[in-house]
């Protein structure tokens, strides 16, 4: 996701994108697309509660402030939370990597060491639990896309850049290649990512060092809906029943200043349509995730401090 500490310009972006050569996602026609299932447990909240839930301490601190996604896993003993910090935006600024624990999910501890990691610039994360170990994919400075491995959840090592190529094995094209967002299923690990938010692209590995393109172009593509006509990036990717669902986020305004979250869903992981009525919410409120808490689906947004909604029905 573009963020106020990296900027490019207009014309770096249509070359990037020139380069790419993109075509429109297959959305298929709208009675097909009308009669897929969106239900309202996993599409239709509403805050309840005291919320902010979680925000930057607004105090000289590391984390004065907290911005785009970061992440929640329920695990038996409670909600685990990553988040990105920063103290100011000043070109100097390093972006580090905070966590927090809740009980509930509603009343949240931040760790006593944190900042988790400061080693490197990490921002925009979203954490993958597989046998004993987390995977954290996030953006590194210039939203380029990292791994970062932890066996405890508070140490992390850093694993370096992720290895994308095109889907003839050349690498990709200078430029960015960030919110990287991932479903594992059947020993393939699916990639999600935008380059400049002007897309979405997936990418697949087997042994998490080379992600090789699906296809080389975006396979959710920016518009033709005004809600989404200037920037998309995909927040996370859930199976629910029999169907793939990923929630993303998307612009109206060519300066990015509003987002609104967004759905689509698909079969396949590869061809996917968006839900008909998006958006699904409003007010600014982006980067937001699903968390299933025993009993129903929350969903929470992290940007610009994170706000707990609950099924509206």
């Amino acid at each position: 996701m573009k963020n106020d500490f990296t900027s490019y310009t207009l014309i770096f972006t249509m070359v990037v994108l020139a380069g790419c050569n993109p075509k429109p996602a297959e959305h298929g026609n709208s009675e097909f697309v009308d009669s897929l299932p969106f239900p309202d447990e996993i599409r239709n909240f509403t805050p309840k509660g005291e919320n902010p839930v979680f925000k930057g301490t607004g105090e000289a601190t590391w984390d004065k402030l907290i911005r785009e996604r970061g992440y929640i896993l329920k695990e038996d003993d409670g909600y685990h939370m990553w988040y990105t910090g920063f103290d100011g935006y000043d070109e100097n600024t390093i972006l580090k990597l905070g966590y927090a624990f809740s009980e509930d999910g509603f009343q949240w501890k931040r760790h006593e060491n944190n900042p988790v990691f400061g080693e490197s610039w990490v921002e925009d994360m979203m954490v993958w639990k597989q046998g004993d170990t987390y995977y954290m994919f996030a953006e590194g400075r210039g939203d380029i896309a990292k791994m970062l491995t932890s066996n405890d959840k508070i140490h992390w090592e850093n694993q370096g850049d992720l290895d994308i190529r095109q889907a003839d094995g050349s690498p990709l094209s200078e430029g960015p290649y960030g919110t990287p967002t991932v479903w594992m299923e059947d020993g393939t690990w699916y990639l999600f990512y935008e380059r400049n938010d002007q897309g979405i692209w997936l990418a697949t590995s087997r042994d998490l060092k080379v992600w090789t393109n699906v296809t080389d172009d975006p396979v959710i593509t920016m518009g033709p809906e005004k809600y989404d006509q200037y920037g998309v990036a995909v927040n996370q990717v859930i199976k629910y029943k029999d169907h793939y669902y990923a929630y993303y986020h998307g612009t109206s305004l060519e300066d990015w200043s509003d987002w609104t979250m967004n759905m689509a869903i698909s079969s396949d992981l590869v061809h996917w349509s968006k839900y008909p009525e998006n958006p699904i919410m409003g007010d600014n409120k982006s980067s937001g995730i699903t968390v299933h808490d025993g009993e129903r689906f929350r969903f929470y947004t992290m940007h610009p401090e994170v706000v707990v909604h609950f099924p509206a029905k």
